[in-house]
């Protein structure tokens, strides 16, 4: 009952409907971090924006799908968590706050990212995995600080070759995407920490093992017939990781080793650096 309530005063913009959606939230929390998650909002109320100091904001799991345009006001924002929402675009009012360094995007219908996204200079970290995106925007190349790219669980077929000027990122995951083969813009990276290309539709691994700061690659549940080939001291994740690149013949029968996939620490939501 409680959260129908909220989704229903969501809509009404009087100042005490918006502060019990606040929680009689009145003045700049000391951590400077506000967390509306999982409220059912349809609008985020728009007394927010007036804690200007604001670095953290978290709006997760609602039922947002446009931001007010007062949210431009929040010019010391760092963390903005949009994740589990209704966006079908993203608000350009996002585009203006330029001190930004991770951004959340994750699970909402986006089928593409505005140019505007350019101007978010500062960004390093940018989750828009489980969206509607059948190409990685060019945009996203333009992103110069960027360290952490969460794609996975879209429909793209393909990256790229600007990805390539991104000299600062480090990890890359495209799990659960459409490639059948293997992005080669991503042997040009040689700054490159960890690749997940987990559950795609791959039948051929080039050799990673030009890639000097390569520490992780995550190739299972694909249809290969070999495992990448690796610098000695890389983990593998995937059939064969720990055999020779090619599978075994023996006796005429072709020996398969097929390692379970470990149980990876769920990706948290970081903090800036």
């Amino acid at each position: 009952m409680g959260n129908s309530l909220k989704a229903i005063l969501a809509f009404v913009p009087s100042n005490k409907c918006q502060k019990y959606l606040l929680e009689d939230l009145e003045e700049m929390p000391v951590d400077k971090m506000v967390d509306l998650s999982s409220r059912q909002m349809r609008r985020l109320p728009v007394h927010v924006c007036s804690f200007r100091e604001l670095v953290k904001l978290y709006l997760s799991d609602n039922n947002l799908n446009h931001l007010p345009p007062e949210l431009e006001q929040l010019q010391n924002l760092q963390i903005l968590a949009l994740d589990f929402n209704n966006f079908k675009a993203l608000p350009l009012v996002v585009c203006t706050l330029k001190q930004l360094c991770i951004l959340y995007l994750g699970n909402n219908k986006l089928c593409s990212l505005p140019p505007e996204l350019r101007l978010l200079q500062n960004l390093k970290t940018l989750w828009i995995e489980s969206n509607c995106l059948q190409y990685l925007p060019e945009v996203v190349c333009e992103l110069s600080l960027l360290k952490t790219l969460h794609a996975g669980s879209n429909a793209l077929r393909g990256l790229p070759a600007q990805l390539q000027r991104l000299q600062e990122l480090r990890t890359i995951w495209l799990s659960g995407n459409l490639l059948s083969d293997f992005p080669p813009v991503l042997l040009d990276m040689p700054f490159l920490e960890v690749i997940d290309v987990d559950r795609n539709s791959i039948r051929f691994f080039p050799s990673l093992a030009h890639l000097p700061g390569l520490k992780l690659v995550i190739y299972d549940h694909n249809p290969c017939r070999n495992a990448p080939k690796v610098a000695k001291g890389v983990r593998r994740v995937g059939r064969w990781s720990e055999e020779t690149p090619e599978p075994r013949k023996r006796s005429g029968a072709v020996i398969l080793a097929l390692n379970e996939k470990p149980l990876l620490p769920a990706a948290a939501k970081t903090e800036p650096e």
